[in-house]
């Protein structure tokens, strides 16, 4: 036994060590760390426990029978962060690039069915070269299992990707088909085809970093939901995030004890929005000033900026807000401010996450481009996503609230349980000026002075149907509140919403719209 705990101890050894400490250089020379590295940083110290560690490749041809490392070049396990129980996938480029061959995918496979079984986060760490050319079709099949299981596990546990360095092709598709992507700068690039690809076919001369670095998939094409400089810092945000989530989705978002007063004034909301519904204003001020400590974490950033979207905490209870950004656009809705809202309104629901919705929009972005390319379907996976949301939901209309926006954003007609409403809000279909354009054009156009007729035209349409009452005296917002306190009611409403309960019809799954 003591001769055969020795041989053991030393294959441990040699599969932690990996293939040689020049691989383990060459990777620390791109400014990148080791799979291990990684998962340290990720899970609380100690807290690892690795399964198939000593699992090889049974392939043969074109020289991999002679080459067998341990872990086949994906370290796999689950440990914990912040004391919760977390599975995890680390590609080790320093074995075959991390490319993923038959054995390499079945600990992937493995993995992903204990955290399902288990109902806990699953994180992949990738750094991988795609798929091994050397083992043909079997690494495409690979792929498809992961792809299965991905899909599989959506709304039932979160599922996060980092990439930490190369992820093309197939293996691209993976990460899109989880809750969040981190990617770092200079380090990480998605891309189904690569640069010389695209050259070849389209002549066009491209950077890898160019094509699909961080910066692109965060700020144009909306792929990654977060980027950073180095790799400490993205495992430290991820773990930020994972403490937001709850472990699946038979379980509520993890509350923390707040210090933070629930009755906390908000005298500073009182001059952060202007009066003015043409002046524009920082709603990450306004929300800074509602959450625990002014501290959220933005989801997409630097995508579709005329929307924000952020997970903060209420008096320790986790919150998803959804809000207009009027230094964007005036925070009007197009289609990619519609997809990024669309998006973050389902992970709520599908992780029992409270959903408040702060409205200050003039309504669609009008354009032919917007039109041809589908602002009705894009608008309507926005709207789709908040009918069909069962958490408590809950809107905040501050100033401007018109047209087919205000009902998408989330009103009492689609199924908010309460509205609220500033004293500066404009609920209608549309401003006064374009209303007044409209309804008296014939007035306006006989009249004598047509500015002096429109202008009166004007006030007489604000103060018929536009005063800051309309709506609740039809019943349409559950009350117009004092901003300073905008907290406490907040808090008191989803206190009281904690133990809502809703029922969808039954069926097998919805056909949103695409």
């Amino acid at each position: 036994m003591t001769e055969r705990l020795a041989e053991l101890s030393a294959l441990r050894e040699q599969a932690v060590r990996g293939p040689s400490e020049r691989a383990t250089q060459a990777q620390h020379a791109k400014g990148k760390l080791t799979a291990r590295e990684r998962i340290e940083l990720l899970l609380d110290p100690g807290s690892f426990t690795e399964v198939e560690q000593l699992r090889r490749h049974r392939a043969t041809g074109f020289g991999l029978e002679a080459n067998r490392p341990y872990t086949d070049g994906v370290v796999t396990g689950w440990g914990t962060v912040d004391g919760r129980t977390v599975f995890v996938y680390a590609h080790d480029f320093r074995i075959f690039g991390g490319a993923l061959g038959e054995a390499h995918a079945t600990k992937i496979h493995k993995i992903m069915d204990l955290a399902l079984a288990a109902g806990a986060p699953l994180v992949s760490l990738n750094d991988g070269a795609g798929a091994r050319i050397q083992e043909g079709v079997s690494a495409l099949a690979g792929y498809g299992g992961i792809f299965q299981r991905n899909t599989r596990a959506s709304g039932v546990i979160p599922q996060i990707s980092v990439m930490l360095g190369p992820c093309a092709g197939g293996a691209a598709y993976s990460p899109a088909l989880t809750d969040f992507v981190f990617m770092v700068r200079e380090t990480s690039q998605m891309f189904i085809t690569g640069p010389d690809v695209v050259r070849a076919v389209t002549g066009e001369e491209i950077t890898q970093n160019g094509l699909g670095g961080a910066d692109v998939h965060a700020g144009t094409s909306g792929v990654a939901h977060f980027a950073y400089d180095n790799e400490e810092t993205c495992l430290s945000e991820v773990r930020y995030l994972l403490s937001m989530l709850p472990s699946n989705n038979r379980e509520n978002p993890p509350s923390v004890p707040c210090e933070d007063p629930a009755g906390r004034s908000g005298e500073a909301l009182l001059g952060l929005v202007p009066a003015d519904g043409n002046r524009p204003y920082d709603m990450r001020e306004v929300i800074e000033e509602l959450v625990d400590d002014g501290d959220h974490m933005e989801v997409h950033e630097r995508w579709a900026p005329n929307i924000l979207c952020t997970l903060a905490r209420l008096d320790g209870q986790v919150v998803g807000i959804v809000a207009n950004q009027p230094q964007f656009l005036a925070g009007v809705l197009d289609i990619e401010a519609s997809e990024k809202a669309a998006r973050f309104v389902q992970m709520c629901d599908a992780f029992n996450i409270p959903i408040v919705t702060l409205l200050d929009v003039p309504g669609f972005l009008p354009g032919v481009d917007q039109e041809h390319g589908g602002i009705i379907r894009h608008g309507a996976k926005l709207l789709y996503a908040y009918c069909n949301a069962t958490v408590p939901r809950i809107s905040l209309i501050l100033r401007k609230a018109y047209g087919g926006a205000y009902i998408v954003m989330d009103s009492q007609s689609i199924g908010a349980d309460l509205t609220y409403a500033w004293p500066t809000n404009e609920i209608a279909v549309m401003g006064a000026e374009g209303a007044a354009n409209v309804i008296f054009r014939k007035q306006i156009a006989g009249a004598d002075d047509p500015e002096a007729m429109r202008a009166r035209r004007v006030k007489e349409y604000k103060s018929e149907l536009m005063h800051p009452y309309y709506a609740a005296e039809r019943g349409l917002i559950d009350d117009v509140i004092d901003p300073a306190g905008t907290r406490e009611v907040l808090i008191s409403s989803l206190a009281m919403l904690r133990t809502k309960h809703a029922d969808l019809p039954a069926r097998k799954h919805g056909n949103p719209p695409q």
